[in-house]
């Protein structure tokens, strides 16, 4: 059983048997004294200890984890013996003793902040992706231009999420240098520029190919060229990522702020709103939870999208995350109560129904039935919702129309033509629906037998925009001749019967006449429908009658089978198909 010490290395604690501690404490002790008169020696020693740190939390799965020889070696293997390297304090090369050094490993994205101009993004980029940063911040001012400030959006983020190279051992992974004592020390004496410049004289490439040639098998190189493709299309998703997260936010961001124009100038949009909306939820309210609900996953698939294209890239914070979490959470919660309060004001149907006698002439029992529009309404500027139009009056005033109106005519139970009109509206409760549809305006006329009726219904602002309808039923009595406007094609109710089974819509096109059954008949149908001038069709009990060619020739489809006799003024063709089965004769007169 080991004794465990807690240390603090870097001012980040850990916990690492003693073993552990004591051989670890001599490898820092000899690197002190490898440096001990070097000009800069405190801060390379405190890059080594805090380059040592963040490669022990590499190792850490939990806080309580106890570090082992085996992970002091590791730290060892990476950062060399201080007696691997000798320094040449004029030209501060690096002669390595032993061939132990790494080659050039995988660079990280950093802001680099010595070389910037407003957060060093562009600088960091120029390491990360070896292009100029001077392109770079030109492919930027260009991108922002032609998106309309889309990318000035782009720049913020990487500012806010890529952190910068403050530590050496951050600066050298911006460049994919091994952090190791031999670049730490050269970096602090020289200053990050000249060590950048000098380390670049440093076949590593050469390095690695040599001891890839030695080492690696075929089979390792498909494992390579599979891994290669694999990443391409994984930082393909992740440019795919970031792109449709950033649109989403930026479409959500540009919709708040079209919504706060529409409230502060009071446009016609926010009438039609208050007339569609039923819960009372102010539209900046119900926008800003729809930012939310829908903003803050497009956020996190950005923000995944930049861990895909950057591995080192900041985290916002456990603390950022729950908080952000628990927005979406309330958010959708309030959105989903607001939605089923907002079904609830379709739960119930109110109805209101009036009857009147109509004083028609009993002189003429011919009754004229037409419709008339709206002719003192605006609808140049109008909004449409299932079926309803937010319309304006003369004066401006907001109101709601729409054109449900549906027209059944009937039968008379005595010799009283009579109207019923049923107006139908909905509500949260059978009450308020009730309520709403005794606002429904609906007016006819009747002047002499001429019975018009409004082709629309109008409704208060206030009653809101609730299925409001109107179905009206027009009882006439047996023998009364209904004659249809071609304006009233579209309004003819299905309850209307006709003994021509015509499609309602066709009905204006015949006079008509109301028959004891409650059918109406037509006046001016055509008896038969012709093929041409000599052909005819007749259908009747017998069965199918053709006329074909002339009045002699025709084909007869009946329940004694199949009759086909074509004539002419010298001979007969007779084929006949019956139960007996097929008979063919032809004669002349004789």
């Amino acid at each position: 059983m080991n004794k465990t010490v807690n240390i603090n290395l870097a001012n980040t604690f850990f916990h690492i048997d003693e073993e552990a501690y004591t051989k670890l404490r001599r490898y820092l002790e000899a690197i002190k004294r490898s440096f001990a008169g070097t000009a800069g020696s405190e801060e390379i020693i405190m890059d080594i200890e805090a380059r040592i740190a963040e490669l022990f939390s590499e190792k850490m799965e939990h806080d309580r984890q106890v570090i082992t020889q085996k992970e002091v070696d590791h730290v060892i293997n990476i950062m060399g013996q201080p007696e691997d390297y000798m320094v040449d304090e004029d030209i501060f090369e690096d002669t390595p003793k032993t061939h132990t050094e790494k080659p050039r490993k995988g660079k990280k994205l950093y802001r680099d902040i010595d070389q910037k101009y407003i957060s060093g993004v562009c600088a960091g980029l120029e390491h990360y992706l070896g292009v100029d940063s001077l392109w770079i911040r030109l492919a930027f001012i260009f991108l922002a231009l032609v998106t309309s400030g889309f990318w000035i959006l782009i720049y913020i983020i990487l500012w806010i999420l890529v952190p910068e190279a403050a530590s050496t051992s951050q600066k050298l992974d911006m460049r994919g240098e091994p952090v190791n004592i031999s670049n730490i020390e050269r970096k602090v004496k020289e200053g990050f520029v000249d060590v950048a410049d000098k380390v670049k004289s440093v076949d590593y490439q050469k390095v690695g190919n040599q001891v890839k040639s030695s080492s690696k098998t075929f089979f390792d190189t498909i494992a390579d060229i599979f891994m290669f493709i694999f990443k391409i299309f994984g930082k393909f998703i992740g440019i795919l990522m970031i792109i449709t997260g950033a649109a989403a936010l930026i479409g959500l961001f540009i919709s708040m702020f079209t919504i706060g124009i529409i409230k502060s100038v009071n446009i016609p949009g926010v009438d039609f709103y208050n007339m569609v909306n039923t819960t009372g939820t102010p539209i900046w309210l119900v926008s800003l939870l729809v930012f939310f609900a829908i903003g803050i996953p497009f956020f996190f698939l950005l923000y995944l999208g930049l861990k895909i294209l950057v591995s080192n890239l900041k985290s916002i914070g456990n603390v950022a995350k729950y908080t952000l979490f628990g927005v979406w959470l309330i958010a959708t919660a309030c959105l989903v109560y607001l939605g089923i309060k907002q079904s609830m004001a379709y739960a119930y149907t109110g109805t209101t129904t009036e009857t009147r006698v109509l004083p028609i002439n009993k002189s003429n029992d011919t009754l004229y039935i037409s419709t008339r529009s709206a002719q003192d309404l605006d609808f140049e500027n109008s909004m449409r919702y299932e079926g309803l139009e937010l319309v304006f009056s003369d004066d401006g005033e907001p109101i709601i129309y729409s054109k449900n109106i549906r027209l059944d005519v009937k039968k008379a139970t005595d010799t009283l033509t009579q109207i019923k009109i049923k107006r139908d509206a909905d509500g949260s409760s059978f009450e308020e629906a009730r309520a709403r549809a005794e606002k429904i305006a609906f007016d006819y006329q009747l002047d002499k037998n001429q019975f018009i009726i409004n082709n629309y219904l109008t409704t208060p602002k206030e009653a809101k925009m609730r299925n409001q309808e109107v179905r009206a039923e027009l009882f006439v009595p047996v023998g009364t001749v209904v004659i249809f406007a071609e304006n009233l094609d579209r309004h003819i109710g299905w309850s209307t019967k006709n003994n021509k089974d015509f499609y309602r819509s066709e009905i204006v096109d015949y006079h008509w006449v109301m028959g004891n059954d409650g059918i109406l008949e037509c006046l001016n149908c055509p008896e038969d429908p012709e093929t041409d001038e000599q052909g005819k069709i007749n259908i009747s009990e017998s069965g199918i009658d053709i006329n074909v060619g002339d009045e002699n020739g025709h084909v007869k489809i009946g329940e004694n089978g199949i009759d086909i006799d074509v004539k002419d003024g010298s001979e007969s063709v007779i084929l006949k198909i019956d139960e007996n089965g097929v008979q063919l004769k032809a004669k002349d007169n004789n």
